[in-house]
């Protein structure tokens, strides 16, 4: 059930606090996916019958969780992916990393091809052939004796491109076994959380803003008290 999860809802469009493990949309596995499960939510609320309509302008990978932004109209749908795809939309991820990032502060700018087979990105200080650009910033916001909680904002959206923009800098997010991390998580997610997003919104045209408040588990709680009270 996710109705406990809604960060904002109106007539047109619906955000979730998406959960580690949760599919965005369907794939290979069958797995039930938070379409599926946004439409049953859709239908019981509204008496719905039939097909529900809905949308997803972006996506979040699986072990990954925070805000994910559903259009519950085709109208939404096509002003939100055109937002996107312009650059439009304000997006920041909170890391833990499992290494202290050489600078508080910095903005990196790789060359990344995604390796479709392992289902991994490289990121490259320099164009290569088969690259995008890709472009974050990150921040050191916090730390324990352990972990570092970095605040990172994207410009671009490239394929895994926190994880692997990190990684070329030396840094692991916890429990990100693909990218270099040395144990998983109990839940089978990484430390990768999407923060906030924020945005003109597509048809009332006036600023909005969402946030997604820290996940439960075994490191979250560290910083939860500080950025969620």
């Amino acid at each position: 059930m996710i109705d406990s999860r809604i960060l904002y809802e109106d007539n047109h469009l619906i955000a979730i606090n998406k959960l580690a493990g949760e599919l965005s949309q369907g794939d290979k596995t069958g797995d039930v996916s938070m379409i599926d499960d946004v439409k049953d939510y859709l239908k019981r609320k509204y008496d719905k019958k039939g097909n529900v309509y809905l949308g997803l302008p972006h996506r979040l990978d699986r072990p990954t969780s925070g805000v994910i932004l559903f259009a519950k109209t085709d109208k939404a749908l096509s002003r939100l992916s055109d937002l996107f795809r312009k650059g439009e939309v304000e997006k920041n991820y909170y890391a833990i990393t499992l290494e202290k990032p050489r600078e508080e502060e910095e903005r990196l700018i790789n060359y990344i091809v995604r390796d479709e087979r392992r289902n991994i990105s490289i990121s490259y200080a320099r164009q290569v052939s088969g690259s995008q650009k890709a472009i974050l910033t990150y921040r050191l916001i916090d730390e324990s004796k352990r972990y570092y909680l970095l605040d990172v904002k994207l410009e671009t959206g490239r394929h895994h491109q926190i994880r692997s923009q990190l990684k070329a800098i030396g840094l692991h997010i916890k429990g990100d076994l693909k990218y270099g991390a040395p144990r998983s998580n109990r839940d089978g997610g990484i430390c990768l959380h999407s923060r906030r997003i924020s945005f003109i919104h597509p048809v009332r045209k006036e600023p909005v803003e969402i946030i997604a408040p820290l996940p439960d588990g075994d490191i979250w709680p560290i910083f939860k008290e500080k950025f969620d009270s």
